[in-house]
């Protein structure tokens, strides 16, 4: 059982970023036993040209984002498949800085960002087990997974000001993935799409919309002992135009993030997580540092 609780610990955790596209989570897809539940909580400190909203006409513009998240996750049956429902609620204090319109202004903002739900599905590979079947498998040397995540508009949002913690809008981000299992070593692809829904209240009473945005992610990790692993991480995600009435902004994302995480047991039941990210390639949004930490209990 005690194995059982840290391979669990490997994979499950929650992050809730302010853009879409800019994740870097390893171990999204790691398969747990059915009926383990996981608390997490964390902490995430993003500071740079990181803005509430690409689209927004401001120049020169540069943030310090403190985000604290609350997540439950709990593993689950479906069709005889090992899954994962997830949903995480981030709470938000930020700066901005810019010139919008050529005069220099500064916002602060904290209150509840968008709501997070997740469901992931091992496809092929692990099927479904109790935690006394699941201890006496192997892991699988191949895993293929999907997931949908959906972002719901609950988060804090006054059509009347430009800078918003909330997006008044849905998004949808359908993902598939490959795992494989190589001893110590975990090499994980993951590729999706974010879809978003118009916002028909956007600032001055407009309309907002936004194309698609691809993302893909790869990570290398190296587990040392059950709970206790170290990955590299890094990431690429491209379009994500952005048109308020019809005219779109030149704010076409082509960016990639680089990173690395360090998980360590404390116990059986708990665990603590590291991370850290920078932009690698940037264009829009995405040249700023990130740092995160979190603590998850098994229950």
């Amino acid at each position: 059982m005690r194995r059982v609780l840290l391979l669990t610990l490997l994979g499950v955790a929650a992050s809730a970023p302010l853009a879409a596209g800019q994740e870097l989570e390893p171990g999204a897809y790691t398969v747990s036993p059915v009926g383990i539940n996981v608390l997490n909580v964390g902490y995430i400190f993003n500071d740079g040209d990181v803005a509430f909203d690409p689209s927004l006409p401001i120049e020169e513009g540069s943030a310090t984002i403190h985000t604290a998240t609350l997540s439950f996750a709990r593993s689950v049956n479906i069709a005889g498949r090992s899954a994962t429902a997830l949903v995480a609620l981030p709470i938000v204090d930020g700066h901005l800085e810019g010139s919008l319109d050529g005069v220099r202004a500064a916002a602060d903002r904290f209150g509840t960002a968008d709501l997070r739900i997740r469901v992931g599905v091992n496809l092929y590979g692990s099927p479904a087990r109790a935690a006394a079947e699941f201890v006496k498998t192997p892991p699988s040397k191949l895993n293929v997974g999907a997931s949908v995540t959906i972002v719901a508009p609950t988060g804090q949002y006054d059509p009347a000001k430009l800078i918003n913690l909330g997006t008044h809008r849905w998004a949808f981000k359908p993902e598939a993935a490959i795992i494989r299992n190589l001893g110590p070593w975990m090499f994980e692809i993951y590729g999706g799409v974010w879809l978003f829904t118009d916002n028909d209240e956007f600032y001055g009473g407009q309309v907002r919309s936004q194309k698609p945005l691809a993302s893909a992610q790869f990570s290398f990790r190296r587990t040392f002992r059950p709970g206790l692993w170290v990955s590299a991480n890094i990431n690429y995600y491209t379009g994500g135009r952005t048109s308020v009435e019809g005219l779109f902004k030149q704010d076409f994302q082509a960016n990639s993030r680089a990173g690395t995480t360090l998980a360590v047991p404390l116990s059986r039941r708990n665990a603590i997580r590291f991370a850290v990210s920078k932009g690698a390639v940037t264009t829009i949004g995405a040249d700023f540092l990130g740092v995160s930490a979190s603590f998850q209990q098994i229950f």
